[in-house]
């Protein structure tokens, strides 16, 4: 099974996210997914399109779609089954399936999409699996956290430190009557 690219759009083809899987241009995914209202037409109960090149495996989530684009050789039962874990991450990422909940969300539900699809082949994880991996931090993370955190610490020293001096020469000032030497 080779899944060419996943994707959320609305129900008259504007994309909200699409995460390609192979080397695919920009103005050819935006082509396909334009293409995928109209070859829906209306009243049909089928859940795939078939193109020369290109299968279009979709499900509905309430105002908006949730597709696969495949080859036409890959498996469709695999398919289906990686489109409904997919059509299960997108709520688990965005509380209402609205335009701007997903356009909000963007960033994450990419990162679950990754989970579920590397390389256009489908990985064999479960829900829960996708929401720990994609919350785990690493170990590099937190090390450049607590790296920020000694810095920010040390510069707010530093400013303190600048502050007594500054304050010190201010009494020093002070005592000596304003008359400091000025040089």
């Amino acid at each position: 099974m080779v899944v060419l690219a996943g994707a959320i759009c609305t129900k008259n083809g504007k994309a909200l996210l699409s995460r390609q899987f192979v080397e695919l241009s920009k103005v050819r995914i935006e082509g396909l997914l334009a293409a995928f209202p109209k070859l829906m037409g209306t009243g049909k109960q089928h859940t795939f399109i078939d193109t020369e090149s290109i299968r279009y495996i979709y499900q509905p989530l309430e105002s908006l779609y949730i597709l696969l684009l495949t080859n036409k050789s890959s498996n469709i039962l695999e398919d289906l089954e990686t489109l409904h874990l997919l059509a299960k991450v997108v709520p688990e990422y965005c509380h209402q399936l609205e335009e701007n909940e997903i356009t909000k969300n963007a960033f994450e539900l990419i990162f679950a999409f990754d989970e579920v699809i590397a390389m256009g082949y489908k990985e064999r994880v479960t829900l829960p699996q996708i929401r720990h991996f994609t919350t785990m931090e690493s170990h590099d993370e937190e090390r450049a956290k607590i790296e920020e955190a000694r810095k920010h610490a040390e510069a707010k020293k530093h400013a303190a430190e600048k502050m007594r001096m500054l304050a010190d020469r201010k009494k020093e000032d002070a005592r000596y009557g304003g008359m400091g030497g000025g040089g």
